[in-house]
């Protein structure tokens, strides 16, 4: 996998794509937008790191909008229920969707695709965040370092499981790629969001989870799951006392997840405009600095153009290495 710092950097140096300004209609109606209340999809259930940052940027963005933004959780089928939704939704500006790497990326290969395109039915107008992966086990649980997790791993092969937020998660191939290098299996238990595999996690009903950063951040505060390590090139700022699996060893173990804005494609131009404008805007808001970096987050500064580009080369990047992973809809 490869690190964020080579996959943010890939962005931009793809060809450049048509500019969404020059495909995209004037708007028809001289009624101002927004006049109502706005739907934010989020393709996850409730308490996962989606979840999360939707909850802040519909805070803080209908706060400069004017209006309410509404998250509403459509969570199913590694995130494509909730994708799929926001694609064939009418594209007028009250209806976004809180991409993700497994929605847009991921699980279209891993479900073979067919409700949507993910560059040709969609406008990517920002990304909120980057986080990378943290493995957390149940304080019961005999392992309490990283390299007693793999040891256990590799003692009983097929014995132990991890829960994601489900099938086609960026940590369901985390935890695949994980097993493919220690070179033993481990089983999968997919949930319909992180908030529930994290309460199964914590109640000690699944040993172990991959889940990203920002929504475990809390739990391993409160001592509910003890964090062996993250996927990211370096610690996290908000666990400076986690290492790293990089650090550790195993470098191909480096991954990061990331949360954006995406909006149906036709969608008038000043309206993605003024939406990305304002998450520049709040991605600035000192309280909004501050809680990404409680959770372990990291804000982006692209532009819609190289946000385009920028999912463009993770699909590029993520078809390959979900087919040579052997990951299964489950």
């Amino acid at each position: 996998m490869l690190s964020r710092r080579s996959f943010v950097a890939t962005a931009f140096a793809t060809a450049a794509l048509p500019a969404y300004a020059q495909t995209t209609p004037a708007p028809t109606s001289t009624t101002p937008w927004p006049s109502k209340p706005i739907r934010l999809v989020v393709p996850y259930a409730p308490g996962g790191t989606t979840d999360v940052v939707a909850r802040v940027v519909a805070d803080y963005l209908g706060k400069r909008l004017g209006q309410n933004i509404i998250v509403d959780n459509k969570p199913g089928k590694g995130a494509m229920v909730g994708t799929a939704m926001v694609a064939k939704a009418l594209p007028d500006g009250y209806t976004l969707l809180m991409s993700v790497i497994s929605g847009l990326t991921i699980s279209p290969t891993l479900y073979g695709g067919g409700e949507f395109d993910p560059m040709a039915d969609f406008i990517h107008v920002s990304i909120a965040s980057t986080n990378p992966s943290v493995l957390v086990v149940n304080p019961s649980f005999e392992a309490k370092t990283f390299k007693d997790y793999v040891a256990y791993a590799k003692a009983n092969p097929g014995k132990l499981a991890y829960a994601t937020s489900g099938a086609g998660s960026s940590n369901h191939l985390l935890g695949a790629r994980m097993s493919q290098v220690i070179g033993s299996e481990m089983v999968h238990i997919p949930y319909r969001g992180a908030g529930p595999a994290m309460v199964d996690t914590i109640a000690g009903n699944v040993p172990s989870m991959f889940d990203s950063l920002p929504s475990a951040a809390p739990h391993i505060k409160a001592g509910k799951v003890i964090a062996l390590a993250v996927s990211g090139e370096k610690r996290s700022p908000a666990f400076p006392d986690v290492p790293t699996m990089k650090e550790l060893g195993y470098p191909d173990l480096v991954s990061y997840s990331w949360f954006g804005i995406s909006v149906p494609a036709k969608t008038p131009a000043p309206i993605v405009e003024r939406i990305a404008a304002d998450m520049q805007a709040i991605l600035k808001e000192p309280a909004v600095v501050k809680r990404w970096d409680e959770i372990g987050a990291e804000p982006s500064t692209m532009t819609p153009a190289e946000v385009t580009r920028f999912v463009k080369d993770e699909i590029d990047k993520w078809t390959p290495v979900v087919k040579a992973s052997g990951a299964r809809p489950e």
